[in-house]
């Protein structure tokens, strides 16, 4: 029996990475709750929408946002487009944190997660996917590693040599974006009560990626 995996944790914890790893092992769906949130952040940032509460919920009302199965992942189309490599921007990240927050936005994709996912066989990662979107998943996972290790990866990701000051830099970016995101009053970053924590500071990519499938395999089991 497929089974729903939540997987949260900080920024550049490497959650949605392992997570699409996660799901192409156990012939699951990556559900990519950060594509959601960048995907309307995209669409607030390039047609201007009104930042006062009434203007941007009018806006948000009226987009169709939609996941589409895509491989073992899905993707996001706004309006059917699919807005590619915009949803990495500057732009869109520069905003994305302030934008994500917002209650309607977070009950818009809280809505698109639950309808996607609630048959099970997903694998599904952000800030509060155990916590508030699937609290019932039969295995929840908190990614954790130290600020500079999360630094180190991130900039990494985006070509740029971490060197000390580098990484200094970043891991100051990332604390603050853990102190936003642990602080917001609608659905904060922590780790569910019942949620297995892995600190992959010291640990690689097929390692945390191995040690989920495992616990992932033994729940099966155990509900089948």
């Amino acid at each position: 029996m497929k089974i729903t995996i939540a997987i949260d944790g900080p920024a550049a914890s490497g959650k949605s990475t392992t997570a699409a790893q996660v799901a192409r092992a156990l012939g699951y769906s990556h559900l990519n709750s950060g594509l959601l949130y960048r995907a309307i952040t995209w669409a607030a940032v390039e047609r201007d929408w009104p930042l006062d509460e009434e203007g941007f919920d009018r806006r948000l009302g009226n987009l169709d946002l939609s996941l589409e199965p895509a491989g073992f992942g899905f993707r996001v189309l706004v309006d059917g487009t699919d807005p590619g490599v915009s949803l990495v921007s500057p732009a869109t990240s520069a905003m994305v944190s302030e934008i994500s927050a917002r209650p309607a936005v977070r009950e818009r994709v809280l809505h698109l997660l639950e309808r996607e996912g609630g048959r099970g066989g997903v694998v599904c990662d952000g800030r509060d996917i155990g916590t508030v979107v699937f609290p019932t998943a039969e295995l929840k996972v908190f990614l954790v590693a130290s600020p500079e290790e999360r630094a180190r990866r991130r900039l990494l990701e985006q070509g740029i040599d971490p060197t000390t000051e580098a990484v200094r830099e970043e891991a100051a970016r990332l604390s603050a974006r853990d102190t936003f995101d642990s602080g917001r009053a609608v659905a904060p970053l922590r780790r569910a009560a019942d949620a297995i924590e892995l600190d992959t500071t010291e640990m690689g990519a097929s390692e945390v990626v191995q040690r989920i499938v495992s616990l992932a395999l033994a729940r099966e089991s155990r509900v089948s």
